[in-house]
């Protein structure tokens, strides 16, 4: 196997990480203070090409292999997880449904403006009841006349107060399907924002279907199939979530490498302490890990290989080993790493996010067990 990137992808990466260092990183405290949905950041990953990394051409993306994208994914979590969760969703699962089944109109009114950053989409999965368990989605959808009425209420929805468009999956004739809903479109609410500890920038709340009445062309794809579509895209959302965990865990070590050679005890810097050399170098070991098996989850998806077990140990090792990061991150800088002045707190509320999007840790171990054939 060969390890070294290719030209294209070391200029993705290199595109990434300039704008993750020189835009993004300095503004990260202030964009978690506000907590608001950070328009200017979004807009300008747009056009760095990040929204369209993973669609053709002819499509109005840029045809990126999945490697490529998740390098790119790493450097935006280094400068901000806040920004690099709402730029993953739309970049993926805000708009691939639309871009698979949408029609040529639909294209172009939301898809097309969405990869430049103009217009915003979210997916409506999550309810009340169901998570993981997709069979227990209670959202229904009825014929009526020459359309739909959706009705349900979904819960942890990414950018929904500020989408301007939804895929929703919903039951039609006890199948599971997907709808596309347009922001304003009657019967659609947009209830509580939901406070998190992290990620605050990417903003969440309730989405609520009152009778929503959709016209026949929301229904996206054919019928009965919401779930197999599904499937299609959670191995890539998996590896993606890990590269967004290594990259949050690259920041955490960089920031206690720094403050490790500053801070002087005893009359030296505490880097020259074992202690601390053995908290640095754990966490460097774990980051190299994960990136190194992410990239090779990552790898096996472009080249169309059964993936399902290494995308759920990709994301499983990457999130876990960037929590253990972040918390040894804060152990060099001890009491400083518990003061809001520094950033290792705000990486610690972060990176939890990355342990629930694509599914839990324990949701992973039992799909690796079953493809292991436990």
């Amino acid at each position: 196997m060969d390890f070294d990137l290719t030209e294209e992808q070391q200029a993705i990466r290199d595109t990434f990480r300039r704008f993750a260092r020189e835009k993004l990183k300095p503004a990260a405290e202030a964009i978690d203070e506000k907590g608001e949905f950070p328009r200017d950041m979004f807009r300008a990953a747009g056009e760095l090409g990040f929204f369209g990394m993973r669609y053709t051409a002819e499509a109005g993306g840029a045809g990126a292999d999945v490697v490529s994208y998740c390098l790119a994914a790493e450097e935006l979590a280094y400068g901000s997880l806040s920004v690099a969760a709402a730029c993953a969703m739309q970049s993926l699962m805000g708009t691939w449904f639309l871009h698979r089944f949408g029609s040529d109109d639909q294209k172009k009114e939301l898809f097309e403006p969405a990869l430049r950053g103009e217009k915003i989409g979210t997916i409506c999965i999550t309810e009340p009841d169901a998570g993981s368990d997709l069979s227990n989605i209670s959202s229904t959808a009825r014929r009526d006349g020459d359309g739909f009425v959706l009705n349900g209420r979904k819960t942890w929805i990414t950018q929904a107060p500020v989408a301007d468009f939804f895929t929703v999956f919903a039951n039609l004739d006890d199948k599971l399907n997907i709808f596309l809903v347009r922001k304003g479109d009657p019967g659609l609410v947009v209830g509580r924002n939901i406070a998190k500890m992290g990620v605050k920038a990417s903003v969440t709340a309730e989405v609520i279907f009152d009778d929503c009445r959709l016209p026949v062309d929301a229904l996206l794809g054919e019928p009965g199939k919401g779930a197999g579509y599904l499937r299609e895209i959670l191995d890539e959302i998996r590896v993606m979530t890990g590269a967004l965990a290594v990259g949050t865990a690259r920041a955490a070590l960089e920031d206690s490498l720094a403050y490790a050679q500053e801070r002087v005890q005893f009359g030296k810097p505490i880097s020259k302490f074992q202690a601390i050399k053995i908290h640095l170098a754990e966490m460097d070991t774990s980051i190299e890990v994960a990136r190194s098996y992410v990239l090779y989850a990552a790898w096996r998806s472009d080249r169309g290989l059964e993936n399902t077990k290494e995308a759920a140990m990709a994301k499983l090792f990457a999130s876990e080993a960037a929590l253990e990061v972040c918390d040894k991150a804060a152990r060099v800088l001890a009491s400083y790493g518990y003061a809001m002045e520094y950033p290792i707190q705000r990486y610690l509320r972060d990176i939890r996010f990355t342990l629930i999007g694509g599914g839990t840790s324990e949701i992973l171990k039992l799909i690796i067990a079953k493809e292991i054939g436990t």
